[in-house]
């Protein structure tokens, strides 16, 4: 029975929601806010970031995490779980289709910035639709796709968007710089107030030991009043701090003072200043809403970014001039205790700086065991700066006159106001992404071949490759991108399956994003052609190179007990191969790399362009067009750099 409430109590702890705002397509950041601050409430934080260990503890780290996934399900809509809606353009009929539970392989931007290519995984589910001559089936059809994106806002906007992308990322930039500031200023005084408050809390121990019965800031107000120095004082004083003490701490305090004043001046306050006049600039242009409004910069956002930034550096004038007083009062205080010690060792005391009695009053009434300095420098929800009922009154008065609206300013520390500004700013840059995504439309969608169950092709790695090249021929003569006819190649390893024929083989295809357009005049331009690889050797990456070049990296599949391995990279031409058109079908379930199996290029070593490598490799591979290099990983941790315009005899005549 007890083993049965253990159980319930696991299901019902599983199923459990982190937040009940779930995660829907306006509130990402609230929401990761939210499940950031959760998982460091439990301590569960590195189950972001960190790989599993492999160490006893793997089993016990893995239930947590998968508790934590379900838990995250459970926290966010399930529309938004991998779920891609687009349109599929078919012969006689326009229908709509889901891409279930999508994981991305690789995604490649056309150069004129129109076209938007993505390779990625997931379960293919088309509705069911009437068309005039056949029913369109698709359901859960699990593999890879491809998919043509309308990006072409990005071109027809480019200047706008480039120039809200420089404001925004200097603006991000400078908040890193305000952020790391904080953290560096929040850190010295910390140690310095904490080397001030191991040196004078002895003296509340000593105060206790001799019985008395007052604090330690009226003993001191009493040797400042000329009362007789008790003998908790006297011993503090002359055996416990001494005068090497006292300026010790003065040091590091009064030091740790002018750090930060440093650090405000040289760092966070030109920071500071400089996003101000960035959300200036970001603010007059909100304003011609006939340009700027159609990519998403709101005016009413970016007036209160603006107004925060201004804030903020009301904040950063307001700390320093707390700073300064809270340094002076310490040097002076210090500057009194040097006195008092050598008063009581009797010894002369001209040399020493001068001191204000009043400041050491006001400093042991309000400084002594209070840290203003820090309540600036800690971001806490609790703990607010007092403000007395005159000046808020005052600062009410100046919002007539074109002050800030937001008065409880006043109220907020240094950090919270940075993240206040913080916050308005991505919630003023996330409006641009939202509006841009919403006007990027899927184009086409092309299924490719398909995959194992869901589970074990998420750990799968297929190589894949895309690229575009200027090309004059019959495939741009009905489209073009731009001046120039640019035409696309997407080149994959197709996995085996036990169903087909194809085995060991290489998949191009070039075309695609032309047959977007074309598809829909009931025609295509859509080409592929399978290569396979050579007996002998596996792919292990590949790569598109410049001039329509495919890099392929072969290992060899026998490896000798003597050798490291065998492998091999074989760079192929891929605009001279004999290309078949692929059919655009009216149904859905039919996967691209069936249409080729008839059609297989078989690859000779002898006839193409081979550089042999004489150790077993591992992907990736890393092609450099504009250098003409390739860089390869050996599996013996090892990078080996290859010039890929040279050939092999060429090489073996240099070596």
């Amino acid at each position: 029975m007890a083993d049965n409430k253990n159980v319930i109590s696991d299901v019902i702890s599983v199923m459990t929601m982190i937040t009940e705002h779930k995660l829907n397509g306006s509130n990402y950041l609230e929401w990761s806010k939210t499940i950031r601050v959760y998982l460091r409430s439990i301590d569960k934080d590195d189950h972001l970031t960190k790989d599993p260990p492999t160490d006893d503890t793997r089993q016990t780290w893995l239930r947590e995490d998968a508790r934590l996934f379900l838990q995250f399900r459970n926290s966010i809509h399930s529309e938004n779980i991998h779920k891609f809606s687009v349109p599929a353009p078919f012969v006689d009929e326009q229908s709509t289709c889901q891409l279930m539970n999508a994981s991305t392989y690789k995604v490649a931007l056309s150069k004129d910035l129109c076209r938007l290519i993505v390779m990625c995984s997931g379960e293919l589910n088309g509705n069911m639709v009437e068309s005039k001559q056949s029913q369109m089936a698709g359901h859960g059809m699990h593999g890879s796709h491809g998919l043509v994106l309308d990006t072409s806002i990005f071109f027809n906007r480019k200047n706008e968007l480039h120039q809200l992308a420089q404001q925004a990322s200097n603006i991000e930039e400078l908040t890193e710089v305000i952020r790391a500031s904080l953290s560096v200023m929040m850190k010295q005084w910390s140690d310095a107030m904490r080397m001030f408050h191991e040196k004078f809390d002895s003296l509340s121990t000593l105060i206790i030991d001799h019985a008395l019965d007052s604090s330690p800031q009226e003993e001191f107000l009493s040797v400042l009043g000329g009362a007789r120095t008790s003998p908790a004082v006297h011993q503090f004083l002359v055996n416990t701090l001494g005068e090497v003490g006292v300026k010790r701490v003065s040091k590091v305090v009064c030091g740790a003072g002018k750090e930060l004043q440093h650090i405000v001046l040289d760092h966070m306050q030109p920071a500071a200043e400089i996003i101000a006049f960035r959300m200036g600039e970001l603010r007059a242009l909100s304003r011609w809403r006939a340009r700027y409004q159609g990519i998403g910069l709101d005016e009413m956002l970016i007036n209160n970014a603006t107004e925060k930034s201004g804030m903020m550096l009301v904040q950063i004038e307001r700390f320093m001039r707390v700073l300064a007083s809270v340094e002076q009062q310490f040097s002076n205080f210090f500057n009194w205790l040097l006195k008092c010690i050598k008063l009581l060792m009797q010894e002369p005391s001209d040399q020493l700086l001068p001191y204000n009695s009043e400041l050491v009053v006001t400093f042991l009434k309000f400084l002594y065991d209070q840290d203003p300095v820090r309540q600036f420098l800690e971001l806490s929800e609790v703990h607010n700066i007092e403000v007395g009922s005159e000046t808020m009154q005052r600062v009410k008065e100046l919002v007539h006159f074109g002050g800030f609206s937001d008065i409880e300013y006043l109220r907020r520390t240094l950090a919270k106001e940075f993240q206040e500004m913080e916050y308005s700013f991505k919630e003023a840059f996330q409006m641009p992404f939202t509006t841009i995504s919403r006007k990027i439309l899927c184009e086409d969608l092309l299924p490719l071949f398909p995959l194992p169950s869901s589970s074990a092709s998420m750990s799968m790695t297929i190589p894949m490759s895309i690229s575009y090249y200027e090309e004059v021929s019959q495939i741009v003569s009905s489209y073009k991108t731009g001046q120039h006819g640019l035409v696309d190649y997407t080149c994959f390893q197709v996995p085996k399956e036990p169903s087909s024929n194809i085995s060991n083989c290489i998949g191009i295809m070039r075309g695609f994003m032309c047959d977007s357009r074309s598809s829909k005049n009931s025609h295509t331009s859509l080409e592929a052609v399978l290569l396979s690889i050579p007996a002998g050797y596996d792919c292990v990456d590949l790569s598109l190179y410049k001039d329509t070049h495919i890099v392929l990296l072969l290992n060899g599949t026998v490896t000798s007990s003597e050798s490291s391995g065998d492998a091999c990279m074989m760079v192929v031409q891929a605009r001279d191969l004999p290309f078949i058109s692929l059919s655009r079908s009216s149904l859905l379930n039919i996967w691209k790399s069936h249409q080729l199996k008839d059609a297989v290029v078989q690859l000779q070593m002898e006839n193409e362009k081979v550089r042999y490598i004489p150790h077993s490799v591992v992907a990736p591979l890393a092609v450099s067009a504009s250098r003409g290099v390739a860089c390869v990983f050996a599996a013996r941790k090892r990078a080996l750099v290859y010039i890929l315009e040279e050939d092999e005899d060429e090489v073996l005549d240099t070596e």
